[in-house]
């Protein structure tokens, strides 16, 4: 970790706060362009029986909906306008097509920057992950669960769609507050609408192929960025008291190093630890960062084949301060 105090980071990465309105509209502009256009083609390739192109164009059409969703990500830390009202209602609007709950989201997402890396405030907007302590301490039936709670095929094959499709209809973890009920509500049933028109208009069969499909491969590309973002070999994690917030952001979160066009696509989201060390940084302006900060490059930094090799990882043990998988402590669990 780079030699500097905490309230170093917070004067040196402050310039770097303020969006370009002219840029922040291109990018906007550009990437849901580009995602109406891939859309519109499948439709069309739908109507002269080519669903197999359709199903193909779906693809890069996935990208650019996971690109859209990463502005509505800096909508929701107040970095991609400096106006509050366009932050909220360009957020909201892309919400729309992303499946997610704006207001409700950016609360539990605030609540995830609040408290990463940190054991003792685990909550919403985190993928489960518990201690190799708390695990053995769980009956075998409840073992299980966790198990295939983290398979891969479950948490990167059924988990994102039933995460977008139907956990984000309710507002778990805030079911007393009205204003989440609002905002999920609101979103699922301007979604419906919508979805009832279009296949009124196109029909059924398009927006199933094409739109569906879209959504199914963009969840599932999103949770694998959140997951990798946070949950990889060197990681760090610690309890309330030693935690500390700069700390928890360089060594809590990666440095998914990608290759264009992904860094492109994801409008930079792999910078993630700089983007915890100051989430009103707009996504395009990260790049600069590791640019004049040459020191950050390696923090906590991952390559693309390497990062798959974390999907293994499920459990924090606390003794070697590192993930390990289950295979690590089978000897453990079988005393247990």
């Amino acid at each position: 970790m780079p030699d500097t105090k905490p309230a170093d980071w917070s004067r040196k990465l402050a310039d770097y706060k303020r969006p370009v309105l002219a840029r922040s509209i291109f990018e906007l502009v550009v990437t849901a362009s580009a995602l109406a256009t891939l859309w519109a083609l499948g439709w069309v390739a739908m109507y002269f029986g080519l669903w197999w192109l359709a199903l193909l164009l779906t693809v890069p059409a996935a990208a650019f909906l996971v690109r859209l969703f990463m502005i509505q990500h800096d909508c929701g830390h107040g970095s991609f306008f400096e106006a509050k009202a366009a932050n909220e209602w360009v957020g909201r609007s892309i919400g729309l097509l992303t499946l997610t709950p704006y207001d409700y989201w950016r609360r539990t997402h605030a609540m995830h920057h609040a408290t990463s890396g940190n054991l003792d405030r685990r909550g919403l907007g985190v993928i489960e992950m518990l201690t190799v302590d708390e695990y053995l301490a769980l009956p075998p039936i409840k073992r299980l669960g966790y198990r295939l709670y983290r398979n891969p095929v479950v948490m990167f094959g059924i988990g994102p769609t039933f995460v977008f499709f139907l956990q984000q209809r309710v507002p778990v973890g805030m079911m007393k507050d009205w204003r989440t009920w609002v905002s999920t509500l609101g979103n699922t049933a301007i979604i419906a609408a919508g979805v009832g028109i279009m296949m009124w208009l196109i029909g059924v069969a398009p927006v199933v192929l094409v739109n569906f499909t879209t959504m199914v491969i963009a969840a599932t590309i999103g949770v694998w960025l959140f997951f990798v973002q946070h949950q990889y070999e060197g990681v760090s994690w610690s309890r309330n008291k030693q935690w500390k917030r700069d700390e928890a952001a360089l060594h809590g979160s990666s440095h998914y190093d990608l290759p264009q066009p992904l860094r492109w696509l994801t409008a930079n989201i792999g910078i993630h630890h700089v983007h915890h060390l100051s989430s009103r940084i707009p996504f395009y302006r990260l790049p600069q960062v590791l640019k004049d900060h040459p020191e950050l490059r390696d923090v906590s930094r991952i390559g693309l084949w390497d990062s798959f090799k974390n999907a293994r990882l499920a459990l924090w043990d606390e003794a070697a301060e590192r993930l390990v998988s289950f295979r690590d402590i089978r000897g453990r669990e079988r005393l247990a």
